[in-house]
């Protein structure tokens, strides 16, 4: 009973440190543009893809599913983040910026959730 808890705390955590380690690694070019967030979700939207590919090939066991989708793929997105992220971009006035923001994200997350389904499959 309290094993999917543990796959979901475990996942979830490794989610997050690799976020964080993404987000030093490009943090130098943050100063205009918020390119940590881009690139964290458009990953996690591959690799939610490449998992769901594999969870419907039978590849993915349902505790491999919780700590891989629910756990890793919950920690690593950074959602909250990108509406922060892009609510600060519209006030400061950055409104070219806001709108390559909010529609590379969606372009970009969703390119990669099917890349990531197609080579899964």
């Amino acid at each position: 009973m309290l094993k999917p808890f543990v796959l979901v705390f475990f996942g979830g955590g490794l989610g997050s440190l690799v976020r964080y380690g993404l987000w030093l690694l490009l943090r130098p070019w943050q100063a205009h543009f918020p390119w940590a967030t881009f690139a964290t979700n458009a990953i996690a939207c591959f690799l939610f893809g490449l998992f769901l590919a594999w969870q419907g090939h039978g590849w993915l066991s349902d505790d491999r599913r919780l700590l891989l989708i629910t756990g890793f793929c919950g920690g690593f997105s950074t959602y909250s983040t990108f509406t922060s992220e892009s609510w600060g971009l519209w006030q400061s006035g950055h409104h070219g910026a806001w709108l390559a923001y909010v529609a590379g994200q969606f372009l970009v997350c969703t390119a990669f959730l099917l890349l990531g389904l197609r080579l899964g499959s």
